[in-house]
This record gives C-alpha cells, structure tokens and sequence, in this order.
C-alpha cells in the first residue's frame, strides 16, 4: 500500500517544476467592441424641442440645434437607422 502511495507521489509534478500548457485555438477579438442597434439606442434618450423656427434635437447631454425641422427628421432618421455610426460622428463634431 505504501508503495502505491509513493509511487503516486512520485509521478506527481513537483512545484518547481514548469507544466507546460495546452494549446488552443484563441478566438479573434474584433477590432471595436460594437453594440446592436437597440443597444445602441438604449444608451442615450432622445428628445425633440419645436420651436418657432427650427428644433433642438438633445440626444444624452449634448443638445444639437437645426434650422429646419426636415434636417432633424433626417438626422433623427439617420441616428435610429444606425446609432453607432450616427454617435461616432456626432462625437467627432461635439467633442
């Protein structure tokens, strides 16, 4: 019985001893982490202020003034069709 034991003990790693590694296939990471378009949407509220002429368009905190209401409806249109895109170009005049 002891011999088993040993043995077992024997053919054991010792700790400083180096396991190598399995090797596996990683998966890809994407260039940019890029949500779905309701998730997108989700992440700010949009509200629409009429005004006498023209409207503001206020999208998280950043509020964005037009002098007609149909380039805010095309605006508008544009950042639900595709919110990612719309956000990063927003952020690029804004910030």
């Amino acid at each position: 019985m002891q011999e088993e034991q040993l043995r077992g003990a024997m053919s054991e790693p010792q700790m400083n001893e180096v396991m190598p590694e399995p090797e596996m296939d990683m998966p890809k990471m994407a260039d940019e982490y890029r949500p779905s378009n309701k998730d997108a949407l989700r992440e700010y509220e949009l509200n629409i202020r009429f005004l006498n002429r023209g409207c503001i368009v206020r999208v998280g905190c950043k509020e964005i003034a037009f002098e007609d209401h149909t380039n805010a409806m095309a605006a508008i249109n544009a950042y639900v069709a595709n919110p990612w895109e719309e956000q990063k170009k927003w952020r690029k005049i804004l910030d």
